[in-house]
């Protein structure tokens, strides 16, 4: 067992210094939080110049996406630990720091090959301002607290996957594909000034962790033979699943299956990305009525119907009832991420930065594999992306119907 102090119940507090409140706390932690879409979208407008100027096909410049996404997962899981031991700040300073460094080894990246492996390394780099994002929130809050201002960070968060494309293909316009890496750099290196000046150690060094990999180990242990820990994590990894299954495949069905423009379909992708902020502002306040765990039931049960929705939608040909059944379920994303976030961390405080990365290792995994299986099904069709939404949607029903079922109290002697 470890020699760390026993677990205690900490009041939730706004903030342990004045420096960590307001709106650029916020706005800190969200654009954190953002690293990852932001690395994954921005430079899919620059595919087809990527393929031409480094002489390489489309399944060579998409391994850079997937390596991206396999650091980004091992960037949490390493650093998460390492944040309970160290603290809050240094971790996330020296993540930011290497990854605007190594946005600037991307953008002179030779040949495909090495751009994979720059996207590896940036991509764990990236994933340590991730991980340490969602430490902090627990650091500060708990329980309903907790759930509202991770529904706030969806201001930010929601934006990105809309807002990275978007900065790409104008950045495309006044230069290459490199200059898409470049911006990412300055991204990065705003951050890192950012997180100097303005992120607070929230951690004191009395609740910091002590020992090595085995007491690291031991405490993934305990967190994954948690069945309620365990049953929120795969919750919002099976609805992360959903989400990269209608990115990956909403394009594709709405342009070439259903033959919608590309101007409307932008409108579309845009609308889908307000409900899912929108909804995510409304969790904040709807807080106030009712628990974490019943607004995440009755939203994933939502969800579930609006995913047969979509299926029913492709099965019959109607863009209209997909259209419109996509944006119900994309908006209930906007309630179900903040919310399972929230009760997966909130038993954990002393552990927090190792819960989250795990948690967010789960939600890499499992999202990722969403992606290929929309292809598996062929041309031609809406059906393989729905139904990959659809049994997204019912298991991460099912597993916090099952998984996540309030502990009994021990019996009296």
């Amino acid at each position: 067992m470890s020699r760390s102090a026993p677990t205690t119940v900490r009041p939730t507090v706004a903030a342990p210094t004045p420096r960590a409140g307001g709106v650029t706390l916020l706005v800190l932690l969200g654009t954190l939080t953002a690293i990852g879409p932001l690395s994954l979208d921005m430079y899919l407008p620059a595919f087809p110049a990527m393929t031409r100027e480094l002489g390489a096909d489309q399944a060579q410049i998409q391994l850079s996406l997937t390596t991206c996404l396999v650091g980004l997962a091992l960037g949490q899981l390493v650093t998460g630990p390492l944040s309970d031991r160290w603290g809050r700040r240094r971790p996330v300073l020296v993540g930011v720091v290497g990854y605007a460094l190594l946005a600037l080894v991307c953008a002179v990246a030779p040949n495909a090959p090495a751009l994979a492996a720059a996207r590896f390394a940036q991509g764990l780099a990236g994933g340590m301002g991730v991980v340490v994002a969602r430490a902090v929130v627990r650091d500060l809050y708990s329980g309903r607290a907790a759930a509202k201002y991770f529904s706030r960070l969806t201001l930010v968060f929601g934006v990105a996957p809309v807002a990275a494309p978007s900065v790409g293909s104008l950045v495309l316009k006044v230069g290459s594909w490199r200059a898409v890496f470049l911006t990412l750099a300055v991204i990065g290196a705003l951050l890192a000034v950012a997180v100097a000046l303005r992120l607070p150690e929230t951690l004191p060094v009395e609740r910091r962790s002590t020992g090595g990999l085995a007491a690291t180990a031991r405490t993934m242990r305990s967190l994954l033979a948690d069945r309620v820990y365990l049953g929120y994590a795969l919750t919002q990894g099976f609805a992360f699943a959903g989400l990269f299954a209608y990115i990956s495949g909403s394009s594709f069905v709405f342009q070439d299956v259903f033959g919608v423009s590309a101007t409307a379909f932008s409108l579309i992708f845009g609308l889908n990305a307000l409900a899912l902020v929108a909804m995510g502002q409304a969790n904040a306040r709807l807080l106030d009525r009712a628990g974490p765990r019943r607004l995440l039931v009755t939203t994933l049960l939502v969800s579930a119907v609006a995913a047969a929705g979509v299926l029913s939608g492709a099965l019959a040909g109607s863009v209209a009832l997909v259209a419109v059944t996509l944006f119900v379920f994309v908006g209930s994303l906007g309630m179900v991420m903040p919310n399972s976030t929230a009760l997966a961390l909130d038993a954990h405080a002393r552990h927090a930065g190792t819960a989250a990365a795990l948690m967010g290792g789960v939600q890499s995994v499992v999202g990722a594999l969403a992606a290929p299986l929309v292809g598996l099904g062929g041309a031609g069709s809406a059906v393989p992306m729905a139904v990959v939404l659809a049994g997204a949607a019912a298991l991460s029903l099912t597993a916090v119907l099952t998984l996540t079922r309030p502990r009994r109290p021990a019996p009296t002697p």
